[in-house]
């Protein structure tokens, strides 16, 4: 054997046969995969209610739009009426309907420190297409009033001692008719409601004193 190819012959050996690959995967690495589906993440999945079976309770006003500035009207600086409320679309199993009107930002948005709350009522009747009046002089017949934050029944409208607050009028739809609790504050209503919440809409609105702006 000629000594060139002894030496290739040892080289061969020692170094093994030539490995696959390479390139920007380095030596050895598997192939890359495909590439991901174009259009970004896909839609957001509704959640429906407690039961999670998909609803379509439906809470608007002709007041203001959903989010939008809630007029003067129905806060301290006006007449301090309730707005009209309507509502359509019940869940299946509904029984009574409750409904809690509060202020998330007091009282400062930029430091909120507690939920005030500015309505209170409960053992409203489960009809598919109902609603409250403008000022709800009269309720719907077997409602029951629970107290607002200002230690009283009744409707108390925005009154922000600073900057925009936002208001929740939250509905909720329940798998039973309450027992008369004595005028509940709105932790009060919460707790007899555990449990029994099938679905829960909420209709926001917007305020700022004028006087602030």
């Amino acid at each position: 054997m000629h000594l060139t190819a002894l030496v290739a012959v040892l080289a061969l050996a020692c170094n093994g046969p030539a490995q696959q690959g390479g390139g920007a995967n380095g030596p050895g690495a598997p192939p890359p995969g495909p590439p991901p589906p174009a259009g970004g993440p896909g839609p957001a999945v509704h959640q429906g209610g407690a039961d999670g079976l998909d609803r379509d309770l439906i809470l608007t006003t002709v007041a203001w739009p959903p989010g939008g500035k809630i007029p003067s009207t129905y806060t301290c600086e006006g007449e301090d009426i309730s707005p009209p409320l309507d509502w359509q679309s019940l869940p299946q199993g509904a029984q009574s309907l409750a409904l809690i009107v509060e202020d998330p930002d007091a009282p400062d948005p930029a430091a909120p420190q507690t939920i005030w709350t500015h309505w209170v009522l409960y053992n409203l009747p489960a009809e598919e297409r109902s609603g409250i009046p403008e000022a709800a002089r009269h309720l719907p017949p077997g409602t029951l009033e629970g107290k607002n934050d200002w230690g009283n029944t009744g409707y108390g409208g925005p009154c922000p001692p600073i900057g925009e607050h936002r208001y929740f009028h939250k509905l909720y739809a329940l798998d039973t008719l309450l027992p008369d609790l004595g005028q509940p504050d709105r932790a009060a209503l919460l707790a007899a409601m555990e449990g029994h919440v099938i679905y829960q809409v909420d209709l926001i609105g917007t305020y700022q004193k004028q006087a602030a702006q």
